[in-house]
């Protein structure tokens, strides 16, 4: 009874809708005539008032299913309408439609082919963009409401969506991505059939000026890969790349989220496993928190979905390999089984594209695919070994890159390569490229990379090859092969690390970490470096538990001097060892003279007359700064009295040699300030310049005609010495030698010259004895007081008074020649006062004096 009443219920409903749509239409009818007006007006008015009794009345469904039957055919006519207004209406009535009636798939035969000949020819009929707009936004209502009826229309929504993809209105762009993502969504059974068609509108529209336009087309592009053949994935893949570069985050979440979802569900994933894992690993290290979450996330989830579904392959490795390798980096997560298996068996693919792209001529490709080879790495741990002779070119090249954020990625993954791979294994490769760097121009970049590998390597693991790498950092083509201040910097480097990592361990490599330190300063032109060089070289002393850097030259200066001796024979003023022996003499301090064994016979070879001049030149001027202060250098234990001597007669006189040539005169006025630093540093006796005086003295009053100012100025200086240390103890004939010589230099272009000569006059008087007989020296006399005389009358005031305090001195000797030399020449002076005190100083004279010269 109850069905019975049902049944009857539906029927009178049914006839009642029957009877509502046929009010409805047959109301209408005169404003479907009214559509095929001329009048515009019309047509609207006819097209508001369709609207007004239909979609606007509140009918019911079923309805409104029978009047939309009806009123499709002439409504879609109206699509055609020249007048704006007609057409907007027309299609928010067909909309309206579509959202009401319980079977919008009946209108399908109709609605679809209308539309691809409106919006689907190669050109859009529809000149209004939000008319265009409205269509689309339509067309996605279609997909939503029909759903699976659509397939039989994939061709007319294809071509639909291909010219709309590429509107020239950006909200048409992205409301056709969104109907492309719902459509591919639909008809996934159909849609892969002609899916390629929309990758060419995708690819043209990815790179729109609008942000919102680019998300929503890597978002469509996402769907029609997901959902079609996959084989335009290759096409895509390219653009999507780029698009990891671009300035919104936005887009580079929309990336990411896209080729997570690939990894995880696209068909054909196992194929393209070596180019999607790049894309998404590469956001990892994205500068935004939110994208590196996702990344982290659903990379976590690509790995462990690809682990279960190889669990049986990976059994063994679940099992056994959970625990994390020693001395794991601390500060980051270790990915899972599944992600690192991943990495590793398509490291072989990839290893060859991060070579490409790290070379890349846009610096965004450069710093993105440097830290894509950490992330790499991170996954790959030891299994990165069979392909560590492409990853070291590859770090090789990245090094010398200008930007300073690819060189400290590359770097960053070099102490992963330390970290995992066993020094034998590393070693044998990278200490052979230190030696044989690949590149001439950049011949420090193995030397970055071994500084960088060795810091990522442990102290237990490295102790054992200390001094493998001191030996290879030693080699002279290592140590000494350039000079550029990046090498040396690199070279330091390498130490540096050494020495913090090992610390006490270095013992073994001392010498040799050593030798390249005294190379890097020794060749270095930035104080800066110089200072670095040091500091290690004190650190050298720290880690080894000594007190000072001189008790690290004590330790090893024997081994030093032989390290230099055995090339001396070859030294040039090219030569490094020239300059390391500066290095090793200067810094050494008292040490040095503890090992003059060795020393002298080392400068004996180096500092003959014979060998390269520029060369002698440099070591005489190192020679002098010790010998200045030669108590606490090579004479600090008391010892270089026994070899000064043999050192002038045998190494600075020879070089005192007159030879032609403004080289020969460098080279004498070097050993000149030598020869004095010998005087003044109290490096040599009396007694033993007395035993020298025949063969010096010629060699320097032969220095008093130099043309060199400041020869001429250090042998007076030197003569000065000579006088002031031998006293009384030089032969009457020596001393009337000297004073022709000096008195030359009396008439001297420079100020200075002449001062000088003064003093050494003034020595000169102070140097004779009661031996001395001035009756028979009495023409030497003569001469001399006569040529002070003529400088009494200087017209600069400083010079009469030094010249009046020496003849003051000289009086003592013949006072009687004196005063009548002086007399003599009284009324001749343009200032006659200095000539009257000096008679006055000659009568002051004891009588004694006056009367043993008168004799």
């Amino acid at each position: 009874m109850p069905v019975a009443i049902t049944t009857a219920k539906m029927a009178a409903m049914a006839t009642g809708d029957e009877h509502a749509s046929s009010e409805v239409l047959r109301g209408l009818a005169r404003h479907l005539n009214c559509l095929n007006e001329d009048n515009k007006a019309t047509r609207k008015r006819a097209l508001e008032a369709i609207k007004k009794e239909t979609v606007d009345k509140g009918l019911s469904s079923s309805a409104l299913q029978e009047v939309f039957s009806s009123l499709i055919k002439p409504l879609l006519k109206c699509l055609s309408d020249p007048m704006e207004r007609c057409r907007e209406t027309t299609i928010a009535v067909l909309t309206e439609f579509i959202r009401c009636v319980p079977k919008p798939e009946e209108s399908l035969p109709y609605l679809m082919p209308c539309l691809a000949q409106r919006f689907g020819e190669n050109e859009i009929l529809e000149p209004a963009e939000e008319l265009r707009l409205s269509a689309v936004e339509m067309l996605t209502l279609i997909v939503e409401v029909c759903g699976k009826n659509l397939a039989p229309y994939l061709s007319e929504v294809i071509n639909i969506l291909q010219r709309t993809i590429v509107d020239p209105f950006p909200d048409v762009k992205r409301e056709s991505c969104k109907c492309t993502v719902n459509f591919a969504k639909c008809v996934p059974e159909h849609f892969h059939m002609q899916a390629e068609c929309l990758i060419k509108p995708l690819m043209l529209t990815i790179a729109h000026q609008h942000t919102r336009v680019r998300v929503s087309v890597i978002e469509a592009t996402g769907a029609v890969i997901q959902h079609g053949s996959g084989k335009k994935l290759d096409d895509v893949l390219s653009h999507l790349a780029q698009r990891l570069f671009d300035d919104s985050p936005q887009v580079r979440k929309a990336v990411t989220a896209v080729v997570g979802d690939w990894l995880l569900h696209f068909r054909d994933r196992y194929s393209y496993f070596h180019k999607l894992i790049p894309l998404l690993l590469s956001t990892i290290n994205d500068e935004i928190p939110e994208i590196r979450l996702l990344a982290v996330d659903l990379w976590k989830q690509v790995g462990a979905q690809w682990e279960k579904e190889n669990e049986d392959d990976i059994k063994d490795k679940m099992d056994f390999l959970l625990t994390p390798p020693p001395h794991y980096p601390s500060e980051v997560e270790r990915p899972g089984l599944g992600c690192r298996e991943l990495v590793v068996r398509n490291l072989g693919k990839l290893v060859p594209a991060i070579t490409h792209d790290v070379t890349d001529w846009l610096v965004p490709t450069r710093v993105k695919t440097s830290q894509l080879l950490s992330v790499l790495l991170l996954h790959a741990e030891d299994h990165c070994i069979q392909h560590l002779p492409a990853l070291l070119a590859t770090l090789y090249r990245a090094c010398t890159d200008s930007e300073r954020d690819v060189v400290n990625n590359c770097l960053a993954a070099a102490k992963l390569i330390g970290t995992f791979v066993p020094p034998p294994v590393f070693l044998k490769l990278l200490l052979d490229h230190v030696a044989s760097p690949h590149s001439s121009s950049h011949p420090w970049a193995p030397l970055m990379v071994l500084a960088a590998v060795l810091g990522g390597c442990s102290r237990p693991l490295l102790k054992p090859h200390i001094q493998q790498v001191a030996n290879a950092l030693a080699q002279p083509d290592v140590c000494q092969g350039y000079q550029q201040v990046m090498y040396l910097e690199q070279l330091l480097a390498c130490v540096d690390v050494l020495l913090h990592q090992c610390e006490s361990d270095c013992s073994s490599g001392s010498l040799q970490l050593l030798q390249v330190l005294i190379a890097v300063q020794s060749f270095s032109t930035e104080p800066q470096l110089s200072e670095k060089a040091l500091e290690s070289v004190q650190f050298l002393c720290k880690v080894q538990g000594l007190d000072s850097v001189m008790e690290l030259y004590r330790q090893h200066m024997g081994q030093l001097l032989d390290w230099l001796s055995a090339s001396v024979n070859t030294w040039s003023s090219y030569s490094p060892e020239r300059l390391q022996l500066h290095i090793v003499v200067i810094q050494s301090g008292p040490v040095i003279g503890e090992f003059l064994s060795q020393l002298m016979p080392l400068l004996h070879n180096c500092l003959q007359p014979n060998r390269d001049p520029e060369m002698r030149m440099s070591i005489f001027t190192m020679l002098a700064k010790l010998l200045l202060d030669a108590n606490k250098t090579l004479d600090s234990q008391g010892c270089f009295h026994d070899d000064s001597e043999r050192f002038l007669s045998d190494i600075l006189l020879p070089n005192l040699v007159w030879h032609a040539g403004r080289i020969a005169a460098a080279v004498r006025t070097s050993a000149l300030s030598c020869l004095l630093a010998v005087l003044h540093g109290g490096a040599i006796t009396p007694g033993q310049l007395i035993s020298l005086e025949e063969r010096m003295h010629p060699l320097v009053l032969s220095a008093l005609e130099e043309d060199s100012q400041m020869s001429r100025l250090l042998a007076c200086r030197c003569l000065c010495s000579i006088l002031r240390l031998t006293g009384t103890s030089l032969h009457h004939e020596a001393l009337n030698k000297i004073y022709p010589e000096l008195l030359k230099r009396l008439d001297d272009s420079s100020k200075e010259v002449r001062g000088v000569a003064l003093q050494a006059v003034g020595l000169w008087f102070s140097s004779l004895t009661k031996d001395y007989n001035p009756v028979l020296c009495g023409a030497h006399l003569q001469l001399l007081f006569q040529q002070l005389l003529l400088h009494l009358d200087d017209p600069d005031s400083s010079v009469q008074d030094q010249v009046l305090e020496i003849l003051k001195k000289g009086s003592s000797v013949h006072p009687a020649l004196l005063k009548e030399e002086v007399e003599a020449v009284r009324d001749k002076q343009r200032s006659p006062v200095y000539c009257d005190q000096l008679l006055q100083h000659i009568s002051s004279l004891p009588t004694e004096s006056t009367a043993s010269c008168t004799e």
